[in-house]
């Protein structure tokens, strides 16, 4: 039996507990891997060369989503459509997959090269930075702009091999390229001297989702047997169906850059560089910890899209729940540490006593509601995979825009709250928006029963 009809047949008919493990494990692990960069960047950048090269980095960080949307909107979408083309059974369509995202996020990549490198300044004034902070923090985002094409056609293509249910030789290819940035991270700090430690740092990153790039590409043009690069060219039948699925996902990545810019915004006018600094380091840990449940979604799309492309809807629902309930015991394994010891993971970035117990409280606050991100981030998923892109598109929307930012621009103002308003606008936000993920699904499983 080929290794692509040993992949259907673990998806459609395979223990759905040992295939949940057999999806996620090596997902999980990918993404934390994948976690590791920016987390480890701003790590080595407020150990060797201090809180404002730290802050830069971390006020950087939204901008750097720009690149993760376009590699999500193309790889996430393409993705989906394998996965259910594989249930099809339907391989005139696999074939045409990779030659339209090859176009797709070239064509998408140099616009964010020359758009970014043009207006990088500007991007960051929105963002609150100024001073020396807006000065390293521009030095930092020209470089990963110029290694747009890299960073999105390594992370799309990585994203095929999932959607293939390639879990394993996803991860090893991503863990390659994260290790080689940990370790190229402090000796390129070093190399470029405390004055310019950001830039190495930028190039630690570029270099190795260069390495991202080459081994996956290798992959899919010696190795695959389910997915090849033939033809690089727009496919006129895959347009609708990629950037209906992929718009959903990308918005997560690019409403999140928004997001971002707001609350560093905000934080700056209602508690200064100080709170800019704390904010930065609390979202660099929710950003960590979501990750291994980003990971666990990754594992959870082919089986979701394979099986509802094969009409097993009875499976489609024992996926769901075994996922869920998985996804959450994860989530408890950062919850439990953070709400106990605040101050001591703050202290990962800031060295600063006095502001690592200001902004201990809040960190608690923002993680209020993190037990249910798994539950959230699968109900997105859910919808992706079926090709119900409205739904998930309008969770995320509200999640990360029409929801988030009234309140994180209103809170402040309300009742003496000032900055805590800011973290406070998070959990309201994620309270609010996992209710209506739960109706949602309840509405796809009646009518899975119906049919």
């Amino acid at each position: 039996m080929s290794d692509k009809q040993d992949t259907r047949k673990m998806l459609v008919s395979g223990n759905v507990f040992k295939t949940m493990l057999t999806l996620s494990v090596p997902a999980v692990l990918g993404m934390v891997v994948i976690g590791l960069y920016n987390f480890m960047d701003a790590v080595f950048v407020g150990q060797m060369v201090g809180p404002v090269a730290m802050t830069a980095v971390k006020v950087s960080y939204p901008f750097t989503l720009i690149n993760s949307g376009i590699a999500t909107l193309i790889g996430v979408g393409s993705s989906s459509v394998l996965s259910r083309a594989i249930g099809e059974r339907d391989q005139e369509t696999v074939d045409k997959i990779m030659g339209n995202l090859i176009s797709f996020v070239s064509l998408l990549s140099v616009i964010v090269i020359v758009g970014g490198l043009l207006f990088t300044r500007q991007l960051l004034s929105l963002a609150g930075a100024e001073g020396e902070v807006l000065e390293q923090a521009v030095r930092y985002l020209r470089v990963v702009f110029c290694g747009s094409l890299f960073v999105n056609l390594g992370q799309s293509t990585n994203m095929i091999m999932r959607g293939e249910g390639k879990l394993k030789k996803a991860m090893a290819i991503m863990a390659t390229s994260a290790i080689l940035n940990i370790i190229l991270d402090p000796v390129l700090i070093k190399v470029c001297g405390e004055g310019n430690g950001v830039l190495g740092a930028a190039f630690a990153t570029i270099i190795s989702q260069l390495v991202l790039m080459i081994m996956s590409f290798f992959y899919f043009l010696k190795k695959s047997d389910t997915v090849k690069i033939h033809k690089i060219k727009f496919e006129k039948t895959l347009i609708k169906p990629v950037l209906s699925v992929g718009v959903s996902a990308m918005l997560m990545q690019v409403m999140s850059m928004l997001q971002q810019t707001v609350l560093y915004n905000t934080a700056s006018k209602w508690g200064g560089s100080e709170w800019q600094t704390i904010l930065g380091a609390a979202l660099s840990l929710q950003a960590f910890s979501f990750i291994p449940l980003w990971g666990i979604s990754q594992g959870f799309q082919p089986a979701i899209g394979t099986n509802y492309g094969a009409k097993l809807f009875d499976r489609v629902g024992k996926f769901t729940r075994c996922f869920m309930v998985s996804a959450t015991v994860v989530a408890l394994i950062f919850y439990i540490p953070i709400m106990c010891f605040p101050a001591k993971m703050l202290s990962m970035f800031i060295t600063d006593a006095a502001i690592v117990e200001a902004g201990a409280p809040m960190l608690r606050v923002l993680f209020g509601a993190f037990i249910t991100y798994g539950v959230l981030i699968l109900a997105i998923t859910f919808f992706q995979a079926i090709g119900k892109a409205s739904a998930a598109s309008i969770l995320a929307l509200l999640r990360q825009l029409f929801l988030f930012l009234p309140l994180v621009l209103l809170l402040p103002n309300i009742n003496g709250l000032g900055i805590k308003g800011v973290f406070y606008a998070q959990l309201f936000t994620d309270l609010i928006v996992l209710a209506l993920a739960v109706i949602f699904m309840c509405g796809a499983f009646g009518r899975f029963r119906r049919a």
